[in-house]
């Protein structure tokens, strides 16, 4: 086989995958000229176009679709047999890539991903942040993070958080100012932290219980947010009253910057979890960050 095609054809991949030259050039960390040079490199010994390319988009052509599927799962066992080596060696490398929602990651990575570092030093860990829920096996991660409850049952899960609540908060001053909800009924009168979710483009409705069942709320105010985390520094800054779990908000409680306001009605939540198909299980990229989060879940 001719060198020098071998070498071009992980990036023909990455812009299949990223559907794109200037985004295979990031996550490759190549420029974009060097990645169209290695596309076109590729495409002159095949005599075929791999990719069809317009201002506004790339996309497969019918050789390439074919070409692709015959080369990625190649280069796939290829990666794979090294990762297996450097295991079998007790080192462990290469690209770990996991999509979470934003909320998830901040909840359950920071010190997962610190110690992981620690022992493994050669792998990375690319994070996509994606409220959606994505067909993680079509976009090409190796594994996802998601509330149990939003998990395909066809997936293996592994349990990174224990359950928490879903609370309703308000900072002292919106308190003083605007007086406290005595009902989850009263919620409508007051200045409520909207979440738009992205992907299905309607606000989200507040899960709380009442009356010993779970109630979906329509909620109103002056702040729609795309990231749910910002709900605490808004309810901080006494703009109303957030929704938000329990575990991102602990210190403030603690502290009385923020105060928990009908604590009845909080929802509880399942947990964080993350999950991935059975043969993925296998990867020992995988299988050092599954590691990783059972000892500390056990610690």
């Amino acid at each position: 086989m001719n060198r020098e095609l071998l070498a071009h054809l992980p990036v023909v991949v990455a812009v299949a995958e990223q559907r794109g030259f200037a985004a295979a050039a990031q996550v490759l960390g190549m420029s974009a000229s060097a990645v169209s040079h290695a596309v076109r490199v590729v495409e002159d010994q095949l005599g075929e176009p791999l990719f069809a390319r317009t201002t506004r988009s790339v996309s497969l052509t019918e050789a390439g679709t074919r070409f692709l599927a015959g080369v990625a799962p190649a280069l796939e066992d290829i990666n794979q047999t090294l990762e297996d080596l450097s295991a079998a060696r007790g080192e462990v490398s290469g690209l770990l890539k996991l999509n979470a929602s934003a909320v998830a990651s901040q909840m359950a990575l920071p010190p997962l991903l610190a110690r992981l570092a620690e022992l493994h030093p050669r792998l990375t860990v690319e994070v996509h942040n994606n409220d959606a829920l994505v067909d993680i096996v079509a976009l090409g991660f190796d594994a996802g993070i998601r509330l149990g409850e939003a998990v395909q049952q066809d997936m293996v899960t592994v349990r990174l958080t224990p359950p928490f609540k879903a609370i309703v908060v308000a900072s002292p001053a919106y308190v003083a100012r605007r007086g406290a909800p005595a009902s989850v009924a009263e919620l409508a009168a007051h200045n409520c932290i909207g979440f738009r979710l992205l992907a299905a483009g309607n606000l989200y409705d507040w899960e709380l219980r009442e009356a010993g069942r779970t109630v979906a709320v329509r909620t109103a105010g002056s702040v729609v947010i795309t990231d749910a985390t910002f709900a605490r520094e808004l309810a901080l800054a006494g703009v109303g009253i957030g929704y938000i779990f329990e575990p991102l908000v602990r210190e403030e409680l603690r502290s009385g910057r923020l105060q928990q306001l009908l604590p009845e009605a909080a929802f509880e939540e399942p947990g964080l979890f993350l999950y991935f198909p059975r043969r993925a299980s296998m990867a020992p990229k995988l299988r050092a960050f599954i590691a990783v989060a059972k000892s500390m879940a056990a610690a």
